[in-house]
């Protein structure tokens, strides 16, 4: 199997330091370039067409926003998962709209980064589980996304979230012990939110992830 080769982009030593130790750690992953502003990054996105691009948000030159703007016009082959402190939702569409294929807050990069880069590497999309349920309910009602189905009530940010790990492989079992519920809770917020959605079984919530873009269409193939 080839190796997920990957270029990391941030401008704090120490957290580049953290993430390099990170990536070099699993074989499965080849760390093949590092920049510490988003001007020295994309020149070396370019030349080296990596898999994944690890970018921070605010970075000198182009910030996170920009550079993975330019990234999904300019090299497109390239997936970009986004590495930041910033935990309001509110941060997360704009980089989703812009290209970003995932969203991983610094303080759970030690425990999900190399979980993150195999989703998005794969052509699926990472969404940090402290935020994904509130990221995925702010989109009710404005773009037909989870819980916009016409008449229907929106779904709550835990059955969003539920829902999103479902479609993403997870057992109940892990998404209870993911997002600190029980797992009877788990079992509760799925069918509150499949009923809401009209959704019976696992292929139609994978399915209907696929369609409101939480992962890329190459991956369900």
């Amino acid at each position: 199997m080839d190796r997920i080769r990957v270029i990391l982009a941030d401008d704090h030593p120490v957290v580049l330091a953290g993430i390099r130790a990170l990536l070099n750690a699993d074989p499965e992953v080849e760390l093949v370039g590092e920049a510490t502003d988003g001007g020295e990054a994309l020149p070396m996105i370019r030349a080296v067409a990596p898999d994944v691009a690890v970018v921070d948000v605010s970075m000198p030159g182009l910030n996170g926003l920009e550079l993975t703007e330019r990234v999904k016009g300019e090299c497109p082959g390239t997936r970009v998962l986004v590495l930041t402190v910033h935990e309001d939702a509110a941060y997360v569409q704009p980089l989703m709209r812009a290209g970003a294929r995932g969203y991983l807050l610094k303080r759970s990069a030690a425990d999900d980064l190399l979980r993150a880069v195999r989703a998005v590497a794969s052509g699926g999309v990472y969404l940090d589980p402290s935020i994904a349920g509130h990221a995925l309910a702010e989109t009710s009602g404005s773009d037909g996304r989870p819980g916009t189905a016409e008449g229907r009530e929106p779904l709550s940010p835990r059955e969003a979230e539920t829902l999103r790990l479902i479609a993403q492989g997870f057992s109940n079992k892990e998404i209870a012990r993911r997002i600190d519920v029980s797992v009877k809770s788990v079992e509760t917020y799925k069918a509150r939110a499949a009923e809401k959605l009209g959704l019976r079984t696992r292929a139609e919530i994978i399915r209907y992830g696929a369609a409101n873009g939480w992962f890329d269409a190459l991956a369900l193939r």
